[in-house]
């Protein structure tokens, strides 16, 4: 159920904004996606359209799909591909993304071997309507898993991408727990060609299964994800790509939550300009937060983090979006009647909260409804998530407007 409420309801998340200056209005935003539809991904392309795509059930395989969002209308879905031996997960997702060319690449996971393996797959189109044959991302021939991939434009007609690889897993007493060695981190750049370049290792031990993310701040590509070390100490890493490569590793801030399993819950990135923002889901305490912090220099460098929520109704999954305005920040909580999509709009610096409001009480409950996907419009925000409705997968999609709050000038 989509709520029109704005900032100040009583149901107020956390944290709650004491003075407004924005009234959040949320209005129902129509999709095209099929009747049962999950895992959705919403993305920008160079034209400034929007580039949606999602999974359907199809006669005992998947079909990945998608629509573009242009002129305030949306033009017909089509199909992406089709398989029977894909992996599917509320948590692993297929993405998409759009070339600085224009060019359109769909990413998605094929089984390899044991329920635990599965491939990247990677597919280009340079009009939207053929797609070459998918290639697999990585040469390393194991029946491992490989997956949380995040993808962003490198050069005129290339994607760069990264993805969790569980190469040196194998081989381990029990696989499903990583008994060999551990998750890492790699990143490759493919041409229009389809060849792969560049390959590279970026971290040697991650967190198994948390999701990565990835943003262009200024020159720089930022890429996040979930660290791991000895001590299973699970803080969220940042690695900055600039002209001369790869930078080392960085944490965005020294939480030292010592977590001894994947909490599947990765974190978000956006950029606009040299400004940076991560939001990411923690419990150092043995209590989740909700953090988010800001970076000027593209990365370089992030503040004190800003405390978004807290409490056992956190569930996180957050996703970010920035405009020149500052960021919107979107998180899902769950108490003992509902699970809720919540939005909350900050300035540049994280110094002002403008605003918070809930945009939807789902029916779905638990890790059914994945993660929600948001970007800044026009001064606006676009949210799709997805919901579960008689046991069945749907797609919501909203639109929130800030409009100034009573009495605000």
């Amino acid at each position: 159920m989509l709520l029109g409420a704005c900032s100040g309801d009583e149901r107020t998340a956390s944290s709650p904004v004491a003075a407004p200056a924005l009234r959040l209005r949320a209005e129902p935003w129509l999709l095209p996606a099929d009747a049962v539809a999950a895992q959705p991904d919403l993305v920008a392309a160079p034209d400034g359209s929007m580039l949606l795509s999602w999974l359907s059930p199809d006669a005992g395989g998947h079909q990945l799909r998608y629509a573009r969002f242009s002129a305030g209308h949306w033009q017909p879905a089509r199909q992406i591909a089709r398989g029977d031996d894909w992996f599917v997960n509320w948590a692993d997702t297929p993405h998409l993304a759009a070339s600085a060319d224009g060019a359109l690449w769909a990413q998605w996971l094929r089984k390899s071997g044991n329920p635990h393996a599965y491939d990247v797959q990677l597919a280009r189109s340079a009009d939207g309507r053929q797609w070459s044959a998918p290639v697999t991302v990585h040469d390393d021939g194991t029946a491992t898993e490989h997956g949380f991939v995040s993808l962003w434009p490198q050069g005129t007609d290339g994607i760069g991408i990264a993805w969790l690889d569980g190469r040196h897993t194998a081989g381990g007493a029990d696989h499903a727990k990583h008994g060999g060695g551990a998750m890492t981190l790699r990143s490759a750049r493919f041409d229009a060609l389809l060849r792969r370049h560049d390959e590279q290792e970026l971290d040697a031990m991650t967190c198994d299964c948390c999701q990565t993310g990835a943003s262009v701040a200024g020159n720089a590509t930022l890429l996040v994800y979930r660290g791991r070390d000895a001590g299973e100490v699970r803080d969220i890493h940042l690695r900055r790509r600039t002209t001369g490569g790869w930078q080392p590793a960085q944490r965005v801030h020294a939480d030292n939550w010592v977590m001894p399993a994947c909490p599947v819950n990765g974190p978000a990135v956006a950029a606009h300009g040299d400004d940076a923002w991560v939001a990411w889901y923690t419990a150092p305490q043995g209590e989740p937060l909700l953090r988010v912090a800001h970076s000027g220099d593209g990365g370089a460098n992030f503040g004190t983090p800003r405390e978004v929520d807290r409490g056992i109704e956190v569930q996180g999954r957050v996703q970010v979006a920035a405009d020149a305005g500052g960021l919107w920040l979107a998180w899902l909580r769950e108490d003992g009647r509902s699970q809720s999509l919540w939005l909350a709009r900050y300035g540049p610096t994280l110094e002002h909260e403008f605003g918070r409001l809930q945009v939807a009480t789902l029916l779905g409950r638990g890790r059914g409804t994945g993660f929600p996907r948001l970007l800044a419009d026009h001064g606006r925000a676009r949210l799709v998530w997805t919901d579960v409705a008689d046991g069945q997968p749907l797609l919501r999609g909203a639109v929130v407007s800030a409009l100034p709050a009573e009495g605000a000038r």
